[in-house]
């Protein structure tokens, strides 16, 4: 009885959205799985995965757990997710945790996300080639020995002009 509603139901979904429009692969929560997944055009996890995915558009859900490589062109994380990220729009909700790096080439992060890890942003320059816009760190006005003797002789005048305070 139930495969005869889960079969009903996706063909729902599919008729609902179109012939040809994709119907998401679920992991649902309780599942685990270890190994890749590779291809499919629409991802949603809700159990816990410990591999590699390549997909279109993945969604880990709030109960969501991925542990490896992420690859797709859109990503969207409620749950948590450990390991490098490299797609196109990334959307982190305030329920998520992101432990790893992540390549992106918009992002968009909610209030209460917990991030730990990098956050670099790419663009599409005409040749077609991503480009990375990590830029180098702004250097103060102050030089470090500046610092030093200002901290030692108890004048701050200096350290609050270049914006930095002594530790």
């Amino acid at each position: 009885m139930k495969n005869w509603r889960r079969m009903l139901y996706l063909k729902i979904a599919k008729i609902g959205r179109g012939s040809n429009a994709p119907v998401p692969s679920i992991i649902s929560f309780g599942t685990k799985i270890k190994g890749n997944i590779l291809g499919g055009d629409i991802v949603h996890i809700d159990g816990r995965l410990e591999g590699n995915v390549c997909c279109e558009e993945l969604i880990i859900g709030v109960k969501g757990q991925v542990i490896g490589q992420v690859k797709a062109k859109s990503l969207n994380l409620y749950g948590s997710l450990q390991g490098t990220v490299e797609v196109e729009n990334l959307f982190i909700a305030g329920s998520a945790h992101l432990i790893g790096d992540a390549v992106h080439r918009s992002i968009t992060v909610e209030p209460g996300a917990y991030i730990e890890g990098r956050c670099v942003r790419v663009s599409q320059n005409s040749g077609g080639e991503a480009k990375s816009e990590v830029k180098a760190p702004i250097k103060s006005e102050a030089s470090s020995a500046t610092i030093k003797k200002s901290a030692a002789s108890g004048d701050n005048s200096n350290l609050f002009k270049s914006g930095q305070a002594a530790k």
